[in-house]
């Protein structure tokens, strides 16, 4: 029998092995939160590490008291810690600079709870709750169901980020059809002078369910004061910059210069007809 030796290399090799394990275990305990869902009564928010979530990122006793309150008087009986992102070691499904994404449980059934960061530039969530009710009247975004001044609490979207599932799933006829739904979507924010406001770079804006429909998601920068131009920042976002690459590889490369050429047209008169001239130069 011959027995095999290993001699731990030193020096940078050293070093560079130290890092690719390190680099193994950091990925596996990312998949292992990814599979790792807790549920957790609202009664028992109260206690760490649930409590830093919700005063995330500085907690405070008699601000976490206020906020379970306001859960309570939203019908909210529990919370499910799940997801991509890491809050106070616990996975959430998003976090940004206003706002914690998790999952929330009402009269049983799943929901998206916004929980409004301490530190946020904003003292109260009535606005984000304004903006997606417009957005809710053409059918546009998760639907809203209840908002207090911490909380905003909506229609849970099960699905991937845009740039994923293009990476993932689709065919050219299913992906033609999900992107133009997304500019229609567009379309009828622009008509009632909603304006999204972060579409020009919106990898984290759109989300298809596992029906394929698209969700325009993230109205927190939302205006009704500025004129809108949702059309044609995610048309920059899909087939001039962004995402461009990655959907031509799905539907075949497109002719940007005839798209900007649309878009300055629709820019100077927002109607019908200059919108079916974009989705033409787009070819959906």
């Amino acid at each position: 029998m011959v027995r095999l030796t290993f001699k731990l290399p030193r020096g940078s090799q050293a070093k560079y092995l130290r890092r690719t394990l390190s680099m193994q275990k950091k990925q596996e305990s990312k998949r292992m939160n990814l599979r790792r869902t807790l549920k957790v009564p609202t009664e028992k928010l109260i206690e760490e590490p649930y409590a830093s979530v919700l005063t995330y990122p500085k907690p405070n006793n008699v601000e976490l008291r206020r906020r379970l309150r306001e859960l309570q008087k939203l019908g909210v009986s529990a919370l499910e810690f799940g997801g991509e992102k890491q809050v106070s070691n616990l996975p959430v499904l998003g976090k940004g600079c206003v706002g914690i994404v998790t999952i929330a449980y009402v009269s049983g059934r799943k929901a998206a709870l916004k929980i409004r960061r301490v530190d946020a530039d904003r003292s109260r969530m009535e606005h984000e709750a304004e903006m997606l009710e417009r957005a809710n009247s053409v059918n546009v975004g998760p639907r809203l169901l209840k908002a207090s001044k911490n909380f905003l609490l909506m229609e849970f979207v099960d699905g991937e980020l845009l740039p994923k599932w293009l990476e993932k799933k689709g065919t050219k006829a299913q992906v033609r059809r999900v992107i133009r739904d997304v500019l229609q979507q567009c379309w009828r924010l622009d008509v009632i002078g909603l304006d999204h406001g972060e579409l020009s770079h919106a990898p984290k804006h759109i989300i298809i369910d596992k029906d394929g429909k698209p969700f325009i998601v993230d109205f927190e920068t939302a205006s009704v004061n500025r004129r809108p131009s949702n059309v044609t920042s995610i048309c920059q976002f899909l087939f001039i910059s962004g995402v461009a690459e990655k959907l031509a590889d799905k539907i075949g490369e497109r002719d940007k210069k005839l798209i900007l050429e649309a878009l300055k047209r629709y820019k100077g008169c927002r109607n019908q007809g200059n919108f079916e001239r974009v989705l033409k130069s787009c070819g959906l």
